[in-house]
């Protein structure tokens, strides 16, 4: 697929307030307050913004975390990885590799096989 370029106008008129806020100036939601934290359904996890495919079902675990969190991106191609300095710590962001929405962090506490732990919004993803 081509890479997706929006204006951040053009991405205002395509999203919600909040997926707007999340996606594209890199929010986050309130813990534990996802429509996905809870979500057992099968399918492919996509971004709301580009509909790239980004995680599979079959990887995502309960982390304790108040996000949804999965142990691997559908593959390798799907999301790319910046540092994030803001908020006074160093984290590693988590970002649509079609869009560039911001769609969460990843840590490296996950369970195996990967033993990484992709928290992302809700907000930033819908099931299919």
């Amino acid at each position: 697929m081509a890479k997706v370029t929006k204006t951040l106008e053009e991405w205002r008129e395509q999203l919600t307030p909040e997926q707007f806020k999340i996606c594209r100036l890199q929010g986050t939601e309130p813990p534990f307050s996802g429509q996905y934290l809870e979500c057992h359904e099968t399918g492919i996890y996509h971004c709301i913004c580009c509909g790239a495919a980004l995680f599979n079902s079959t990887t995502k675990f309960d982390s304790g975390s108040g996000w949804p969190s999965y142990t691997a991106p559908v593959n390798s191609d799907a999301i790319h990885c910046v540092i994030d300095k803001r908020h006074n710590m160093e984290r590693v962001e988590v970002k649509c590799q079609q869009c560039d929405a911001h769609l969460g962090h990843v840590f490296n506490d996950g369970p195996a096989p990967t033993k990484m732990r992709f928290c992302i919004n809700s907000t930033a993803l819908y099931l299919d």
